[in-house]
């Protein structure tokens, strides 16, 4: 069986070392994500029947994503330490359905920003109502999370709304020129679109080089156990 080229084993650890950052990055994500549908101050969230869905669903999405990006680093190391043909295959399938969902998830994104923007001005001030009303540790976690965030706070830019506790710690007249978290939301995502798309698209392409990275290495594999 021939040895792998200086190249080729260039390429192979290569990806190890692509695919370990990606297996850290997974595990943070999924370690945030355990965290926020466990603590204590937002697990309330998940047990009441009017919880704010797209909280939830973030949540969710945030183990799912981190456990994928988990599975995926895994088969890379692995695959390419072993020379695994059949774990760097798995490997690639799995990039180029993260890429295809990536792909979908920013067509479906541009075409729906406006809708998207209003729900989540919707999901604020649904949770600021709610807390001025049960004052919920976990609604007043999650509006601290948002408003400190954003910089903000209320609907109307205001600490004299009735949930001052839950907005960015300000003094003298700093009080007076807060911006309000629905105008907030608005320059989150007109202003940024820009920086979103720019980490989409370089997301993107270091998938393309993983997918033709760890294909150069399962042709490579198979040619030196193809050699006698």
């Amino acid at each position: 069986m021939a040895a792998l080229t200086s190249g080729e084993q260039a390429i192979k650890y290569l990806i190890f070392v692509f695919n370990f950052f990606i297996w850290l990055a997974g595990t943070g994500v999924l370690a945030v994500g355990l965290w926020l549908r466990f603590d204590k101050q937002t697990a309330g969230l998940f047990q009441v029947a009017d919880a704010p869905s797209t909280f939830l669903v973030g949540v969710y999405i945030l183990i799912v994503a981190g456990a994928l990006m988990m599975v995926v680093g895994f088969l890379g190391c692995c695959g390419a330490l072993r020379e695994s043909q059949c774990m760097l295959g798995l490997f690639f399938i799995f990039l180029l359905i993260i890429f295809a969902a990536e792909v979908a998830a920013g067509i479906w994104g541009l075409s729906n920003k406006d809708k998207i923007v209003e729900e989540v001005k919707q999901f604020y001030e649904q949770t600021y109502a709610a807390y001025q009303s049960t004052k919920q540790p976990a609604l007043k976690e999650t509006l601290t999370v948002i408003q400190l965030g954003l910089q903000c706070c209320g609907p109307t830019g205001t600490v004299f709304d009735g949930a001052a506790d839950t907005c960015p710690k300000k003094e003298g007249l700093a009080l007076l020129i807060t911006t309000s978290c629905p105008a907030a939301i608005d320059e989150l995502f007109n202003s940024k679109m820009h920086i979103i798309g720019g980490v989409g698209i370089g997301i993107g392409v270091v998938m393309i080089f993983g997918m033709l990275f760890s294909m150069l290495l399962c042709c490579a594999v198979r040619r030196t156990r193809d050699v006698v």
